[in-house]
């Protein structure tokens, strides 16, 4: 086999590869017209349960998410905990509150995510 002979080769694969991946995006948007659906991509939303830890910045509160993991040679269950910084509107929760929080677009330099709702409030001892 020759040089050139070679390089057509080539050619002929990826100019099948190129008509096989149209194919498919053609069967899919064909597939949603006979449906009578729109194919949009949906984001996936992150939300996860943590407790509040600080509250003393404005409209931010500390939260920390703790979650358990099987370490992987041992088998062991070992807490792991990340802390965010949330967004609170109203500045209405407290230390101690279990919260539940959503991923948004950056509000500033750390904050990214945002209060969705409150699971429960802390209780005050007197």
């Amino acid at each position: 086999m020759g040089d050139k002979e070679k390089m057509e080769d080539k050619s002929k694969t990826t100019k099948e590869a190129v008509v096989k991946t149209e194919a498919k995006k053609a069967n899919v948007e064909t597939v949603a017209k006979k449906a009578n659906v729109k194919v949009t991509a949906k984001k996936i939303e992150r939300t996860v349960t943590g407790k509040v830890t600080s509250n003393k910045m404005d409209k931010t509160i500390t939260v920390l998410v703790e979650r358990k993991v099987k370490h992987p040679l041992y088998g062991k269950y070992i807490n792991q905990s990340n802390k965010f910084h949330a967004h609170d509107e109203k500045n209405e929760i407290n230390e101690g509150d279990v919260v539940q929080i959503t991923e948004h677009k950056p509000i500033s330099k750390s904050k990214s995510w945002v209060v969705t709702k409150v699971v429960s409030k802390a209780r005050i001892e007197t």
